[in-house]
């Protein structure tokens, strides 16, 4: 197959791509010509043909401009099918990897401060964003969505119902579990000044209100009593206030995979999450996870199995129940998941959903 395939902007490194890299890799080597249309991109993917679709404008601008171009830079060629990985005007297929704008900002809506909540969504860019969003979830403009969480199909059928249901399909994020298999507890607890005894959780990600620090935060600092609870932080965003005594803050790590080694919990609260790719590292780890469900990786979760489900991730109490139940339970074997996690299964669902595509196009 000739596939054509929109990323807005691309990097050959660093794990939020570790997707794209996989699934271009898979392509090449299976043999079907693979273009990448994007904005712009840092390293090369062998065997993959680039398209730079330069757009300029404000914040607000540039997603509809991007949209706009790429649509036009794809006409220039026939291809079997495209791929997108964006929200933009016409595709065969698209990865709704970001989930629903419009769910975004109700969550964030409910959980704002109450002066803050008129304020939420206003602005062109939300305006924008929500108007592609409608161009892309519309049948005619698209053939068939991906989408990574149960979560993000029912937000579909919710938001968008007029697309056909049997046009939706899931396939879950993978990750390289291997990778997450292969690290010393005992070097990572050293290299992160961690004693034997600490209980240790961990955060990982960026984007402060989404994500649930800032809760995390407060629950460190009403127990700064209790000398072996610590909180790994990997994080690229900068701290807001002060940062408790039992929190260490890593900064942004390559080898994350260091991080879930030297800890015993997956603590990750957010309020909006299609399917964070984090709670499946942490559960390739061998970690319990903590999170919410919002998140739709939750569904990975069996509770008191592989970790725990909050409905609130303001609810502290609860936080600390489950967190009590983990380190109750001791230094048992690594947690196990119902769920298959590697990113080869992942890769090959989507290659049968192009396809399926390509064959509505002949």
């Amino acid at each position: 197959m000739k596939l054509a395939l929109i990323r807005r902007q691309f990097s050959a490194t660093g794990g939020a791509e570790l997707y794209v890299q996989r699934l271009l890799g898979a392509l090449t080597a299976a043999g079907h010509e693979t273009h990448l249309f994007a904005e712009k991109w840092k390293g090369q993917a062998a065997g993959v043909q680039f398209h730079s679709v330069p757009v300029d404008g404000s914040r607000a601008e540039r997603p509809l401009h991007f949209a706009e171009a790429v649509n036009a830079a794809v006409q220039h060629e026939r291809f079997d099918c495209v791929f997108s990985l964006e929200r933009t005007l016409k595709q065969d297929v698209y990865r709704a990897g970001d989930g629903l704008h419009r769910v975004w900002l109700q969550r964030r809506k409910q959980f704002a401060p109450w002066w803050k909540r008129p304020l939420v969504g206003l602005g062109a860019f939300h305006r924008n964003m929500m108007a592609l969003e409608a161009q892309t979830f519309d049948p005619a403009n698209t053939q068939r969505i991906i989408v990574n969480s149960e979560m993000v199909r029912g937000e579909i059928a919710q938001h968008f119902p007029a697309f056909p249901q049997e046009r939706v399909h899931t396939i879950r994020n993978g990750v390289d579990v291997q990778r997450f298999k292969s690290v010393s507890r005992a070097a990572a607890r050293k290299r992160f000044g961690l004693a034997e005894n600490d209980f240790v959780l961990v955060f990982v990600g960026s984007g402060w209100e989404r994500k649930g620090l800032p809760w995390l935060l407060k629950l460190m600092a009403g127990r700064s009593d209790d000398p072996q609870l610590k909180l790994l932080v990997v994080t690229r965003d900068r701290m807001r206030g002060k940062v408790p005594p039992n929190v260490i803050l890593t900064g942004p790590l390559n080898d994350v995979e260091a991080a879930y080694a030297a800890a015993d919990v997956l603590t990750f609260l957010p309020i909006y999450e299609p399917c964070s790719n984090v709670v499946s590292e942490a559960l390739a780890s061998g970690l319990p996870v903590i999170t919410t469900s919002f998140n739709g990786a939750g569904e990975l979760i069996d509770p008191g199995i592989n970790g725990h489900v909050l409905n609130d991730p303001a609810d502290l109490a609860k936080l600390g129940m489950c967190i009590n139940h983990w380190r109750a339970r001791g230094s048992a074997a690594p947690v196990k998941t119902r769920q298959a996690l590697d990113l080869e299964l992942n890769v090959d669902c989507t290659i049968q959903v192009l396809k399926l595509a390509a064959r509505k196009r002949e």
